[in-house]
């Protein structure tokens, strides 16, 4: 084995240094959408070697003029650790998508028209690029909870709770809230399962999970609940699938679900450790 090459989920820091650790193996990341076909962020070590840093997918790949720009101005943000709109100026290299077939206008309305004053590609992802060029991708622009007026990333959260040492996963959604308008919720599978084995012990951990939040995000950040169970509802490519789990957690048919690996995970939300 020479090397991890990985793709999906965006790959947080703390899981990229165990896994690291584990193999001793270079780790090679990478950013893409299926609109694009291929990379937009990676390193391109076949022809310039570029050390690799846990939880980014590398700098912008030959073809993709790539920008951070505010999501309500336009404007673009140049200075390091900036969160911002990950957008790409056209024209986009071959392979990518180029229009919606027979809806060329629905084509440019969703993907070009969507950033204030310009004409350029959206990705609806944030991201954040530090003072050597390497960026890091926080989610999906949507997955944003508005507790109490303040807009939070789910991305954000999770890199938090993942920075426990026994928390191997994490999912965190926005669920309705009468007074909040939102809260986040918090479902996490552990690494050491014996560790949760009763309430006490749950509520322990619960707590302990709460706190580091708190401690590195503030605390609007912390989660309402943190579940605990066995495993989350991912499609079999590897995605979580966020829009199911928040429609189970307010109670809500989760919708289509043909592409889900295992359809016991949403069971455990509904009726387990996880339910609401």
């Amino acid at each position: 084995m020479r090397a991890l090459f990985l793709a999906g989920e965006p790959l947080d820091e703390p899981t990229a240094q165990w896994i690291a650790e584990g193999l001793g193996k270079p780790i090679v990341d990478n950013y893409w959408q299926t609109e694009t076909g291929w990379p937009i962020l990676s390193l391109c070590n076949g022809i310039e070697p570029t050390p690799s840093r846990f939880g980014s997918p590398g700098k912008p790949v030959y073809g993709y003029d790539v920008k951070l720009l505010d999501e309500h101005t336009g404007q673009e943000l140049t200075a390091p650790n900036q969160k911002g709109v990950l957008a790409i100026e056209g024209p986009l290299p071959p392979g990518c998508m180029q229009t919606v077939w027979g809806d060329d206008e629905r084509f440019v309305k969703t993907y070009w028209q969507t950033i204030p004053g310009m004409v350029i590609y959206n990705t609806f992802d944030w991201g954040i690029r530090d003072e050597d060029g390497y960026y890091f991708i926080l989610g999906r622009t949507d997955d944003v909870i508005n507790v109490a007026g303040h807009r939070l990333g789910t991305r954000e959260i999770e890199e938090s709770i993942s920075s426990h040492p026994n928390v191997a996963e994490v999912a965190v959604v926005g669920v309705a809230d009468a007074m909040k308008g939102q809260v986040a919720m918090a479902f996490v599978v552990l690494k050491d399962v014996s560790t949760a084995g009763d309430e006490k012990a749950r509520l322990r951990l619960e707590g302990e999970i709460m706190k580091l939040v708190e401690q590195q995000l503030g605390a609007v950040a912390r989660p309402s609940r943190v579940r605990f169970v066995t495993l989350l509802p991912k499609t079999r490519s590897g995605k979580l699938l966020r829009r199911a789990i928040q429609a189970v957690c307010e109670g809500r048919d989760p919708g289509d679900l043909t592409t889900i690996e295992d359809p016991s995970s949403l069971a455990q939300l509904r009726s387990g450790d996880g339910a609401v």
